[in-house]
């Protein structure tokens, strides 16, 4: 009874975190139950009723085909980010060399860096490319991925017993099979999570496909909720249904590796 009298006002500190926290959606929610005059007229509590309206509007031909698009971007991305991340961390985690430090310093410093001062010279060079205007430079972006190959590295120092890797050398193993079987399953936490970031702002991202996608037939899902009305009036009401219904895929991925995302992010932390 004492520990429960205790926890009360971290109990009570935590509701109210969610449901402020919950306040923003619950307001989204809503919104995309009324048209687009009634959400210029104000915020509403209760809900509307165009939700039917608004979703037929978001669900059209055009939505799939940037459903598609981004499912395929994001997919390919997290894939070539991850794999390429997994690799280069485990070359600076698991062996010594003469520039390790300074390559190191060098993926530290690409952190540092905003990724908006570099969008004018990739532009120019997906143009010499011929690449501008395709799904590509979406893709190619997330090769080099600073963040990436830093999250591996520390997750690795910090999480994986070196002395594995050396019995599995002394017995014969090599570093094929060593990565493979041994270092991918021992970092399976920091895998998931870093694909769900990867996967996540990849789907999320709109600065890049808004300076190199010109066609409908190549829009993501950020550029086609954008796109949303005619010429003259913007469908607020429908951009915000269809903002929702982009979101379902993200929900239902963490939904899924929750689990495996949280594990990831505080096991790399600790030592030992």
């Amino acid at each position: 009874m004492h520990k429960i009298i205790k926890n009360i006002p971290r109990l009570i500190a935590i509701t109210l975190v969610s449901l402020i926290s919950f306040i923003p959606f619950y307001y989204t929610v809503v919104m995309a139950t009324h048209s687009t005059d009634e959400v210029m007229l104000g915020l509403s509590l209760l809900p509307g009723k165009y939700l039917f309206q608004n979703i037929a509007t978001a669900l059209n031909k055009t939505f799939w085909i940037s459903f598609r698009n981004s499912l395929l971007v994001s997919l390919l991305s997290m894939t070539a980010s991850v794999s390429i991340s997994l690799m280069a961390g485990y070359g600076l985690a698991a062996y010594e060399f003469r520039v390790k430090k300074i390559i190191y310093n060098f993926v530290l410093l690409t952190m540092m860096v905003p990724s908006v001062l570099g969008i004018i010279g990739y532009m120019q060079e997906m143009r010499v490319l011929h690449l501008s205007g395709t799904l590509a430079p979406l893709i190619l972006i997330w090769f080099p991925n600073g963040f990436g190959v830093f999250w591996i590295t520390q997750y690795l120092k910090n999480s994986l017993q070196m002395e594995l890797v050396e019995s599995a050398r002394i017995d014969g193993c090599n570093e094929f099979k060593i990565f493979y079987r041994i270092v991918l399953p021992c970092i399976k936490p920091a895998i998931i999570s870093l694909c769900l970031l990867i996967f996540l702002w990849s789907w999320n991202s709109y600065l890049l496909p808004l300076v190199m996608i010109n066609k409908a037939d190549n829009y993501t899902i950020p550029l086609y909720i954008q796109s949303l009305g005619n010429e003259h009036r913007k469908d607020i009401a429908a951009q915000i249904t269809g903002l929702l219904i982009s979101v379902v895929p993200l929900i239902a991925a963490f939904a899924v590796f929750s689990k495996d995302f949280i594990r990831g992010l505080t096991e790399g932390a600790v030592k030992g």
